[in-house]
């Protein structure tokens, strides 16, 4: 056990010297390896960002349950209860009077309330339901309309839909970007190793020459790769939230002057490990290829 610990770690420090032998070079492939981790990092983050904006945006995801304007307490309590027993999700009661006032303090109402007889506004139940996807929410909406003392479900469905869609749509795009990232960077990887191949090929020669098995020549080989991934996806790490952090005050302040209050959400530590992870595994399957396909030239 300790001679296999001791040969990785002299695989390990040999793949540091390689690096740090050549510093321009090595900085210029990794600030390349994390602008190709950046793009379909930022996407996701994009989309994320966009979930939990319609999330906490009110009357995105919600259904209004009106009543009619006889509803007495008793079947207000009734569809209560009908709320409590389905798995709806959360819900509120809007009182006609509350519903009344707040329509009153929007701004050029006050004067046209004021003209009205009495409350034309129904008791309404909010309901913020678990399931938010389309036909989840339509389903919904049916079953309340066929409630008793259920004036009208309000559920603006065409907009979920585009909304779910233009998601969809937008996951898809950021997959085919991260395909085709992670080709790039397993080709910088395997293109780095094989010159790295090349201009060790002499001393490559001479060490199976001496003895040295293909494993022990290939491990440092792999490590360097690994490596490069793994700091090129904490460069990608470093630029997403760099980008966010210009980003925040614009974006703060165009939610503030819509009423809302939202912040982006960045990248969380595990975010960062598993960037980091994802780019190590492809940086090695880079070396692996590169390695099995040139030391077959040399040996």
């Amino acid at each position: 056990m300790r001679s296999w610990l001791a040969q990785h770690l002299a695989a390990l420090r040999d793949a540091l010297r390689r690096l740090a032998a050549a510093p321009l070079s090595s900085l210029l492939s990794l600030l390349v390896i994390g602008v190709a981790l950046t793009l379909p990092t930022a996407g996701w983050l994009t989309l994320d960002n966009l979930r939990k904006l319609t999330g906490d945006t009110p009357g995105v995801q919600q259904i209004s349950i009106f009543l009619v304007i006889d509803t007495g307490k008793r079947e207000i309590s009734e569809i209560e209860s009908r709320l409590r027993a389905s798995p709806a999700g959360s819900w509120r009661f809007v009182p006609r009077e509350e519903a009344l006032q707040r329509l009153q303090a929007a701004e050029g109402m006050a004067e046209i309330i004021a003209s009205l007889p009495r409350n034309p506004l129904p008791d309404a139940f909010v309901v913020t339901p678990t399931d938010a996807r389309p036909e989840a929410l339509e389903g919904l909406a049916k079953t309340f309309a066929t409630w008793p003392k259920v004036a009208h479900v309000q559920l603006d469905s065409a907009w979920v839909k585009r909304l779910d869609a233009l998601l969809r749509l937008g996951k898809l795009v950021v997959m085919i970007l991260g395909a085709l990232f992670a080709g790039a960077l397993v080709t910088i990887t395997f293109n780095t190793i094989r010159l790295q191949i090349l201009a060790q090929a002499a001393e490559i020669e001479v060490a199976k020459l001496i003895g040295a098995t293909d494993t022990y020549i290939q491990r440092p080989l792999h490590y360097f790769g690994m490596l490069q991934g793994a700091l090129g996806g904490l460069c990608a790490a470093l630029l997403v939230s760099a980008g966010l952090h210009l980003l925040t005050p614009p974006v703060a302040e165009l939610a503030r002057l819509y009423g809302a209050s939202f912040a982006l959400r960045g990248l969380s530590a595990s975010d960062v490990i598993v960037l980091a992870a994802i780019g190590a595994a492809l940086g090695w399957l880079g070396a692996k290829i590169s390695v099995r396909i040139h030391l077959r030239r040399i040996g």
